[in-house]
């Protein structure tokens, strides 16, 4: 009896899920029923794929042969789904979207219904990771990157970029006082990134450090969504990208400081891509769009 493709799917959801209950609710689906079609898989190839533990799940030496083929036919299968799709000129299929938390919440989950509706064919995929992602490895089609881009084997494509804003809540302000120069910002109470250490290093012109100050920050955060969020319930006095901050300007939730010395760093927004036949109209669709929402 020949294997399916839905089995083959069931194989390759528990790999990458890392077990059978998060695959069911990935493909949602049972477990038992997930459960049987990998069993039902193994008898059909009369070999054990996984060696199934109380604490994890093991490929065996077949499992790691089978999944590498099943990936191959699985991608074959989305290539003639997409090419049909290309002759329809409507781009389909799953698109796989990676971005630092900040971004992907300010500027990629307010625009998801717009582009559903504009792509109903395409399916969207987010992650959201605050260091970079090794795409192959995540199964990541696009994954967006604030700053300089290392030296790579993948495409990209320049989507804008961003300044900094030093901020602070308005009640912080009114508390402490406002600022009026590097000096006296230095004896605020800071907030700043754990890593890397380079995003403590503030774009403000100072007689003494010249373009960049160094903060030591009283709470440091791995996420610049948190350093908001901190800075929104007056915490302190943050650094942050324009792209997250602007509306909360706009409404009053945060106040711009020390404008005067704040050097015009702009930092770079890229998407990175490997170049695929297959994901080329889906992936172009994305890019175009998330392009022209960033510039408006």
């Amino acid at each position: 009896m020949k294997t399916n493709t839905d089995e083959l799917q069931v194989f390759v959801s528990v790999i990458d899920c890392g077990s059978i209950t998060a695959a069911a609710e990935a493909l949602q689906q049972t477990v038992s029923g997930v459960s049987r079609a990998l069993t039902r898989l193994e008898k059909k190839l009369d070999a054990t794929l996984v060696r199934r533990t109380t604490r994890r799940l093991q490929l065996t030496d077949e499992g790691e042969l089978f999944l590498t083929r099943a990936r191959l036919i699985l991608a074959a299968m989305d290539d003639a789904e997409e090419s049909i799709a290309r002759h329809r000129e409507r781009p389909a299929g799953r698109l796989r979207v990676d971005a630092a938390s900040p971004f992907m919440l300010h500027c990629i989950v307010p625009h998801v219904k717009a582009f559903a509706a504009l792509y109903p064919d395409i399916t969207l995929e987010l992650t959201s990771n605050e260091r970079i992602v090794d795409l192959m490895e995540q199964r990541v089609d696009i994954a967006i990157r604030l700053g300089a881009l290392q030296d790579s084997t993948l495409h990209a494509r320049s989507l804008g970029s961003t300044r900094w804003r030093v901020l602070a809540s308005p009640a912080y302000l009114a508390e402490h006082g406002e600022p009026r120069d590097v000096d006296e910002l230095l004896r605020h109470r800071l907030i700043g990134f754990t890593a890397p250490e380079s995003l403590n290093d503030w774009p403000l012109r100072n007689d003494r450090a010249g373009t960049f100050v160094t903060i030591a920050p009283a709470v440091a955060a791995s996420s610049g969504e948190t350093i908001r969020q901190l800075a929104i319930n007056d915490g302190g006095i943050a650094c942050l990208s324009e792209f997250m901050t602007t509306a909360d300007i706009r409404a009053g939730r945060l106040r711009a400081i020390l404008d005067d010395a704040l050097e015009d760093v702009r930092l770079p927004i890229n998407a990175v891509y490997y170049q695929s036949a297959s994901m080329a109209g889906r992936a172009r669709a994305f890019l175009d769009f998330l392009a022209a929402k960033l510039a408006a």
